[in-house]
């Protein structure tokens, strides 16, 4: 009998649980993209479609084919770029928040890029700096394998 009584308390009270942290966390995940990710007037790639960049050659996108994603703006060149987007989020978006790989990996430092300088490796998107006679893509070719594996280790003890 008491533990009928438990029950019909403890059920609802899991549930209502569940439900609101399903509600928090991605709000909560929302937040730390927002803060951690590289937005230029609070937009991913400098306002460039994520998508473009698959083809080949990035273009910019416009404000009317904008999506959002974990709590980040994206425009897009096209509708079918931004719904191919929707449909798959994670295989777009650039890695460590669209920071240069290249600083990330050497000192784990969040710098800009030029969205026009990025290589795909393995179906991801990496971005880096290219100005004043400084293209780190170059410097990222040398030795990639071991600036990689501590890009990705520095972004994860940023990225809490």
């Amino acid at each position: 009998m008491i533990q009928a009584k438990i029950m019909r308390f403890y059920i609802p009270a899991l549930f209502i649980l569940i439900n609101a942290m399903a509600v928090y966390l991605p709000a909560q995940n929302a937040a730390l993209n927002a803060k951690h990710f590289n937005l230029e007037k609070g937009v991913a790639l400098a306002g460039y479609d994520a998508v473009s960049y698959f083809s080949g050659k990035p273009v910019k996108g416009k404000s009317n084919f904008q999506a959002v994603s974990d709590g980040v703006k994206y425009n897009f060149a096209t509708a079918a770029n931004r719904d191919a987007f929707l449909k798959n989020p994670n295989a777009y978006k650039p890695e460590f928040g669209g920071w240069c790989a290249y600083a990330m990996g050497a000192n784990g430092e969040k710098v800009e890029v030029n969205p026009e300088t990025f290589k795909l490796i393995n179906g991801k998107l990496y971005l880096f700096y290219n100005a004043f006679f400084n293209n780190t893509l170059n410097t990222w070719n040398k030795d990639e394998a071991s600036l990689k594996t501590k890009a990705e280790k520095n972004w994860k003890s940023i990225f809490k």
